[in-house]
């Protein structure tokens, strides 16, 4: 696999890219669509393609693993066969899931031990299965198995979990070195940079992670208790030190606006539930500002979703019906939200690039930060 760096823009670390797969090229700044358990849920394949415009979507290796399992999706061939997406899946490697199971998990140097959430029944990830169980799903982009530490651990908690995330990686690589692909196609691991919100661990982690001359780098916990000034400072830390010519990815942030300011500070890749689960509960992002469609001024406002959005179905429906959908918890609704959502997230990132390849990215964003966080 292969990054082009095309253009860093002018009073900024914005950078235009693009970063080629066997399943097709990722035009980079790129917003990637979630899909957890195979499906970017409400959204067909087609939407995704043809009017959401997606590049790349991810898929969640705890979800795929308790359900369907790795069997069926060995016997399909792959999630890329298993759910019909022909263009490239990054998988994430199931720890935060994990991690985030609280006390029905135990961590050990080996790996983590767990309960599912569906049945109860155990397991065990380790960094040797994460990779085997991504080989599995068929993703592009495997990521390593690391621990996220939570926004608020203190320093020797920090530290003690960054080591581990490393001793982890070394053992990730090993097995990807160990093993090969099921389906034909290359796929490649991205290590992640763990540290919590303290820049020398942060920093430390940047030094020794850019040293495994990786085909990309992963910022990981973040947006996860953090004050926002805190986030972007980190990522500053860590992009000064991460390769240039390699592309970065900000693990699961965030808003609009924390897009933009993390792409000013030279992040190329990103990926959120926001869009789709904000938009199940009625709140949608516009280039104008953002829309509780809950509330009763759009009763009986009859124009466009958004007269400025890039989805059709922005162009077909009404505010007043979208409401009505919402309030009446009719599936459509979510799903007219949710593609609104997603499309506007990826025209966000595609429009940034569009102004770093202009050299206007840094008047550009700051005009869009002020309108962004309009309430309308």
């Amino acid at each position: 696999m292969d990054f082009k760096l095309e253009h860093t823009s002018a009073n900024s670390k914005a950078r235009a890219g693009i970063f080629s797969t066997d399943h097709g090229n990722i035009e980079t700044p790129i917003f990637m669509p979630v899909g957890t358990a195979g499906t970017v849920k409400g959204v067909h394949v087609k939407e995704l393609e043809e009017d959401i415009k997606a590049q790349i979507i991810l898929g969640n290796t705890y979800h795929l693993y308790l359900r369907p399992g790795m069997s069926i999706m060995e016997e399909a061939g792959g999630l890329h066969k298993f759910n019909g997406w022909n263009k490239p899946i990054l998988t994430d490697s199931g720890g935060f899931q994990v991690f985030s199971l609280g006390d029905i998990r135990k961590l050990t140097e080996e790996g983590v031990r767990f309960q599912s959430h569906i049945d109860g029944s155990y397991h065990m990830f380790s960094p040797e299965n994460s990779i085997n169980i991504q080989r599995s799903i068929g993703a592009d982009i495997i990521m390593a198995f690391d621990e996220c530490t939570p926004g608020d651990a203190d320093y020797d908690y920090a530290k003690k979990s960054m080591e581990l995330t490393q001793r982890w990686l070394d053992r990730c690589i090993n097995q990807m070195e160990r093993t090969k692909p099921l389906y034909g196609y290359n796929q490649t691991l991205f290590p992640i940079v763990q540290g919590c919100v303290y820049p020398d661990l942060r920093a430390s982690a940047a030094q020794q992670i850019q040293s495994c001359n990786a085909d990309g780098y992963a910022i990981g916990g973040l947006a996860v208790g953090e004050k926002e000034e805190v986030m972007y400072s980190t990522i500053e830390i860590v992009n000064n030190i991460l390769p240039e010519n390699k592309p970065r990815y900000l693990m699961g942030v965030g808003t609009p606006i924390n897009i933009l300011e993390a792409i000013d500070r030279g992040v190329d890749m990103f990926d959120c539930v926001m869009p789709t689960r904000n938009g199940r509960n009625g709140m949608l992002f516009t280039k104008k500002g953002i829309i509780n469609i809950r509330n009763k001024r759009w009763e009986n406002d009859f124009t466009p979703v958004d007269p400025d959005g890039t989805s059709y179905v922005d162009r077909t429906y009404s505010r007043a019906y979208l409401r009505h959908l919402i309030i009446s918890k009719e599936m459509l609704g979510a799903q007219i939200a949710s593609i609104h959502n997603l499309a506007f997230y990826v025209w966000l990132t595609n429009e940034a690039r569009v102004q770093i390849k202009k050299d206007n990215f840094k008047t550009w964003k700051e005009d869009m930060v002020q309108q962004l966080a309009v309430r309308l």
